[in-house]
């Protein structure tokens, strides 16, 4: 006890510490976020912070002997630094999806307990190790919030392992929520520093495959009606981009502004208020997760926890996010065309009607507005 108490401080301090010190790095780098439009760039080295505050502290407890993790908890870290390193790549230039994808799956056939659980129900569990980990890293659209989900099923995760007794795995868990903890002091909005694919894959990776681990022994129903709710934030996020994008005839890898946090925001919240509303459903739904594994519930939670996701995902849906094109007449397109003739003088775009400057410089490209 008094160990755990000592790993998730030092984890904590040591993330924090090392998040303020990674970011004037990613910024000289140029390792900056490049999908969501900021009024300052925004440095993706957070992730690195908390796999290197997880892993330093989870191996000293280990290798001093004073919390030992096990063979199959100490080969999940390995895994998981290795999918942390497919997604540091992923920040550093462009990857594309199907190849995180298949990375994180050839990481989570390595990590599941076949022998346990059977071959059948092992590649299940891989699906939903890679389904969970790749909705952690679509959590990341918002400042904050895969941080927050994070440490809340880190916890929730950590009870189940500790009513399995399995300590090993219940501090690496705790050690995580601790290091994502300290991340957060400089991720809440307006964050300073960004999880990234890193941090955002690592963390989902981790947590998937120890919650399918403190499932091993148990029947498949009763597996998928804790596992769950322990993730419900992050596959409700994931089940309304694919509908929404679905619906609008939209590519299914092609990002836009669909997310929860999106949505949340259009509806009125602040930023922090979209952050934190998210937070509450996932620890609602890590309780139930963790009351059913314990016995302490009936196992028909889930499908409370199934009800109130979907009804949330439904509800969603119906906040518009894509742009809608009107078509232009042609008598006023013509017009705008004539009034959009422009003329180069000493550098500047001016109107040949007005002669004043109307243009702007946006991303690199010459956007340009009526004078």
């Amino acid at each position: 006890m008094l160990y755990g108490i000592a790993a998730a401080t030092t984890a904590l301090l040591l993330a924090a510490v090392l998040t303020a010190l990674l970011r004037v790095p990613a910024l000289r780098l140029g390792v900056v976020e490049r999908r969501r439009q900021r009024q300052r760039p925004l440095p993706l080295f957070g992730g690195v912070a908390v796999v290197l505050a997880t892993c330093a502290v989870a191996v000293a407890g280990d290798r001093s002997g004073v919390a030992p993790l096990g063979s199959g908890v100490g080969r999940l870290l390995a895994v998981g630094g290795a999918v942390a390193a497919l997604g540091l790549i992923a920040d550093l230039r462009r990857v594309k999806a199907r190849v995180l994808v298949a990375g994180t799956a050839v990481a989570a056939a390595w990590v599941v307990p076949y022998d346990e659980i059977g071959v059948p129900a092992g590649v299940l569990a891989v699906c939903w190790i890679v389904f969970v980990a790749v909705g952690f890293k679509a959590l990341d659209h918002a400042d904050a919030l895969a941080g927050t989900v994070g440490v809340v099923t880190a916890f929730g995760v950590g009870a189940c392992a500790a009513a399995e007794v399995m300590d090993g795995l219940a501090v690496l868990l705790s050690v995580l929520a601790a290091a994502l903890t300290g991340f957060l002091m400089h991720n809440w909005p307006p964050a300073r520093v960004g999880l990234g694919a890193c941090g955002s894959l690592f963390a989902g990776f981790v947590l998937a495959a120890s919650a399918v681990f403190t499932q091993a022994g148990y029947g498949l129903a009763s597996s998928a009606g804790v596992l769950f709710p322990l993730t419900a934030v992050a596959s409700a996020d994931v089940l309304l981009v694919v509908l929404s994008r679905r619906l609008a005839g939209r590519p299914l890898l092609r990002g836009g502004p669909d997310h929860l946090a999106h949505r949340l925001r259009r509806l009125g919240l602040t930023p922090q208020g979209a952050t934190v509303l998210p937070g509450i459903g996932a620890f609602a739904g890590v309780l139930v997760g963790v009351l059913m594994h314990i016995g302490w519930t009936a196992e028909s939670g889930v499908f409370w926890v199934g009800a109130g996701a979907l009804i949330v995902v439904l509800l969603l849906l119906r906040v518009p996010v894509y742009g809608v094109r009107r078509p232009v007449p042609a008598q006023a397109e013509g017009s705008t065309r004539a009034g959009r003739t422009m003329a180069t003088q000493t550098g500047r775009v001016v109107s040949t009607q007005t002669g004043r400057p109307v243009s702007t410089q946006v991303s690199g490209h010459l956007r340009v507005r009526n004078g």
